[in-house]
């Protein structure tokens, strides 16, 4: 079953907060809905297809369908990590196209901030993997899964920090005219190499923000889309995969977008030169620089050089990316960012990203993200869309 030009995203919306003591994680679910509704011009009544991941409290969308009295045909729990959500838009576009559903409903929402959760703690993340026994001993946590993966590259390509400090420095560029990021300072090359190390290579300002928030999105039929009255945003093309440990032959270079990346490309019909904006998961400058070898953006290697050159940046580079500040300096709500990266997509094929950092003529744009860890076991998912 094909779905190239069979959904549309009609709505999206991502909440303001940044931490919420005062709301419950059904809570800011429930906002979310009502604000992606409101956006796609649709009541919660016309929903009958519900979406969401582990992030949800309870049963997931068993629990969260009943807290939202929603009257569905068809749910998804399907996680993939952080970019559940991404992987999302193409089930839903797969069960509109089946028939299952005409209105699907994905949410995502989390309190990470206001519960005291961080990114740089020693929390052990192996969780409840097969072989977590023998890996809890060594003490992974986040950053120095992460920071595995940037050492490799450095003895590999020569990347150097000064390079993945371009990622982040793009990002707050953007930030900058985004009322509710979390950091909204233009930062230079020297202020990300010069930040406290947190898992060498790694500085503090590699790292993404710990928010609480959530976000929406309504994707519906052709034939309720064209109903409303809101710019129609299609689905492309998608593909989605993993990277596990490959039985023991691990190469920390390459993340699942080696996977997830080729099928999205061949189902749009399109290239990566074709690519107007892209939204670019990015828990670490590290994850950022090796899913644009990985989606074909530049060669593998070559990444450092792509975005010490600018051309992340909107108005100066070639492929603007994460034009609200993504989640190293705008938010990363239940440390699961996903969702945002295709709310921000969608913001810009619609025209409606700030005027400071909008792509001029913005027609195809791309949402691609891992969840998991990059250097153990991780999703993959890529979403090209286009505005007609």
């Amino acid at each position: 079953m094909t779905i190239k030009r069979q959904a549309y995203i009609v709505g999206a919306f991502e909440h303001p907060t940044r931490k919420a003591p005062d709301k419950s994680v059904a809570q800011l679910h429930a906002e979310s809905a009502a604000g992606a509704l409101k956006d796609a011009g649709l009541t919660k009544d016309d929903v009958d297809g519900y979406f969401c991941a582990g992030d949800a409290p309870g049963l997931g969308p068993l629990a969260l369908a009943d807290y939202m009295n929603l009257k569905l045909r068809h749910l998804d729990s399907t996680d993939l990590g952080g970019c559940s959500y991404i992987a999302h838009v193409a089930h839903a576009a797969e069960a509109i196209a089946a028939g299952r559903c005409t209105v699907a409903l994905i949410t995502l929402a989390g309190r990470p901030r206001s519960e005291g959760h961080s990114g740089t703690n020693a929390r052990p993340v192996v969780g409840n993997v097969p072989d977590a026994t023998w890996e809890a001993p060594f003490g992974p946590v986040t950053p120095n899964i992460y920071g595995l993966c940037a050492m490799r590259h450095m003895h590999e390509f020569g990347t150097t920090s000064e390079q993945l400090a371009w990622i982040k420095v793009a990002a707050s560029h953007h930030a900058q005219y985004n009322e509710h990021a979390m950091l909204r300072d233009v930062v230079t090359v020297e202020d990300v190499v010069n930040s406290p190390m947190i898992s060498d290579p790694l500085h503090r300002l590699d790292c993404c923000v710990v928010s609480d928030g959530g976000g929406a999105l309504i994707v519906t039929s052709e034939a309720i889309a064209k109903t409303l009255n809101r710019p129609l945003v299609r689905v492309l093309g998608a593909g989605e995969s993993y990277k596990g440990q490959a039985a023991g032959a691990v190469d920390l270079t390459y993340s699942g977008a080696v996977w997830s990346g080729p099928p999205a490309w061949e189902m749009a019909g399109v290239k990566p030169a074709d690519i107007k904006y892209a939204s670019i998961y990015d828990s670490f400058t590290i994850t950022v620089l090796m899913q644009l070898e990985d989606l074909g953006f530049c060669k593998k290697g070559e990444g450092g050089k792509f975005v010490s050159d600018g051309n992340l940046i909107s108005g100066v580079g070639k492929l603007p990316f994460n034009t609200d500040g993504g989640g190293l300096c705008n938010n990363h709500p239940a440390n699961r960012g996903g969702i945002t990266k295709v709310i921000e997509a969608v913001r810009q094929l619609r025209g409606e990203a700030h005027p400071k950092v909008q792509v001029p003529n913005c027609d195809i744009a791309l949402a691609h993200g891992t969840g998991g860890f990059l250097g153990s076991r991780h999703g993959s998912a890529t979403l090209i869309m286009e505005r007609i």
